[in-house]
């Protein structure tokens, strides 16, 4: 690959402003989705997503994990012939898994959509997820392997693209064929996924041919090379799996446990809907560099093992959650602040703003937890990482059990479960973190100071926000003028408390 590879830095800066435009986009393309198929539609969609990041997980997931940091280790070694043999194993080992998965999810797709998810409308949007996930396999694989390499641009702009061919797609499908029967509605939203993975997967292998270069160093044994691969993709794979399954089973049985607490069956899958495919995408519309770092994080930190510098692993951890900290807490500050208003104008649904005020804080600390978890899995540990998502998605699939079929408590018991069970995860990734690199713990800089001007920022800005719209301004006005001067204001109380932002987001890596 003869393209002079960016900074780690300067790839997170560029990451992070593709994702942000690819957020919007992607806000955009939701917006416009709820509005043309309704709540219980959505939450008709959100049913069968788990089984799509199932599928995924059994199949991609750790391997794209693989790829990544095994990449990263081969090319600070110089050998790019090692690195050109992981893709290809972990592209034929990915596509022998796929085979009887796919097959059999093909095959049994009526009894999955009747007795797994509890709706028989979702079967056709299951069949159809199957070449979906063949083709995100392939992409992610080769979109891995370029930010393994610390080359970000191709993979960035094409996902960038991939949002705009996808939005298109599944718009133009919509437009042409509705209306339609639910179950058709949601076919027609995958047959849109599907096109648009053709265009990510065919554009990353060509991207990915003409940059192959001279495949220098001696390469790896295969038996070598397998056992290392499993090493990695195993563990996070498991991970994902069992996290994912856990996810699936929450979001089958929540409608079906409204509904046994007294709500219609429509109103179960609306309200669900409303929750899991409105409210969450709207708190994570701020989170835009999240992505971009993480995709950076993991094979720095992976490079840094590779050549022995403990030191530089513990500046890479806590200069990420610093950061992650700086940008998440005001974020979600001031989307409690505006997001009842930003719902109702977006879905045209009052119940987007339900619960928005613990859904930020499980937002927040999904944050912190990634990050922790990108560090772990960088550092090589990945089997924690595992172990702590089994036991926050198992204390999330309790708290849905037990709460929400009582009447009154309902979605409310989804909630208190997240809330619960992404603090524990919290908590526990951050230990670990601490025993694995020795990263001595900032309360000041990581919590107190931007979490007491985040709140400074909230407090103020939901007083002027009140005050701008009782004095005649619209929503959208009275909106941008708070957020302006809430940021201000929370930069102002970083400054005041000797907090310096810039060098915190620098990202001189």
């Amino acid at each position: 690959m003869s393209e002079k590879m960016l900074s780690a830095g300067k790839g997170a800066l560029f990451l992070t402003a593709l994702s942000a435009v690819s957020q919007l986009l992607g806000f955009f393309y939701r917006v416009v989705l709820s509005r043309l198929v309704g709540a219980e539609v959505m939450g008709l969609y959100q049913l069968i997503m788990p089984v799509y990041s199932v599928i995924l997980s059994l199949t991609a997931v750790g391997l794209t994990s693989a790829v990544s940091n095994l990449t990263s280790q081969h090319l600070a070694l110089g050998n790019r012939k090692a690195a050109d043999q992981t893709i290809s194993t972990c592209l034929r080992i990915f596509f022998l898994l796929l085979l009887p998965i796919g097959t059999a999810v093909i095959l049994d797709s009526d009894a999955i959509s009747v007795y797994l998810l509890g709706d028989a409308r979702t079967q056709l949007g299951l069949i159809l997820l199957i070449p979906c996930v063949a083709l995100t396999g392939v992409e992610n694989c080769h979109k891995h392997f370029f930010y393994g390499s610390g080359i970000v641009r191709p993979p960035a702009i094409v996902e960038l693209l991939e949002q705009f061919v996808r939005t298109f797609a599944v718009i133009a499908l919509l437009m042409m064929f509705l209306p339609q029967y639910p179950e058709r509605v949601v076919g027609l939203i995958v047959g849109g996924m599907v096109i648009c993975e053709i265009f990510s997967s065919c554009t990353l292998v060509i991207l990915y041919r003409r940059r192959r270069g001279a495949l220098t160093g001696r390469g790896e044994e295969g038996r070598v090379r397998r056992r290392r691969i499993f090493s990695i993709a195993l563990p996070v794979g498991l991970n994902a799996l069992l996290g994912n399954l856990l996810g699936a089973a929450n979001s089958a049985l929540i409608p079906q446990k409204l509904v046994e607490g007294g709500v219609d069956r429509s109103a179960a899958v609306s309200r669900f809907g409303v929750v899991c495919g409105m409210t969450m995408p709207m708190l994570s519309l701020p989170i835009v560099f999240l992505g971009a770092l993480n995709l950076v994080l993991v094979p720095r930190l992976s490079r840094a093992c590779a050549l022995n510098r403990p030191a530089e692993a513990r500046r890479l951890v806590s200069q990420a959650i610093s950061a992650v900290s700086l940008l998440t807490l005001p974020c979600m500050a001031l989307m409690v602040v505006v997001g009842p208003d930003l719902g109702r104008a977006m879905f045209h649904q009052d119940g987007v703003g339900d619960y928005l005020i613990p859904l930020a804080c499980v937002m927040a600390m999904s944050c912190g937890t990634s990050v922790l978890a990108s560090s772990l899995n960088g550092i090589g540990r990945q089997r924690t990482v595992a172990a702590i998502s089994l036991l926050g998605g198992a204390v999330q699939l309790g708290f849905t059990l037990a709460l929400v079929p009582l009447p009154g408590v309902g979605m409310g018991g989804y909630v208190a479960g997240a809330v619960v069970s992404t603090a524990l995860e919290l908590g526990l990734c951050l230990w670990q973190t601490v025993r694995a690199t020795g990263l001595e713990i900032q309360p000041f800089q990581w919590m107190a100071a931007p979490g007491l001007s985040a709140l400074l920022a909230g407090l103020t800005g939901n007083l002027l926000f009140r005050v701008l719209k009782d004095s005649g301004l619209s929503p959208v006005s009275a909106g941008l003028g708070t957020v302006l001067f809430a940021l201000i204001l929370y930069l102002a109380a970083l400054q005041a408390q000797g907090v310096k932002v810039w060098e915190t987001l620098r990202l001189d890596w």
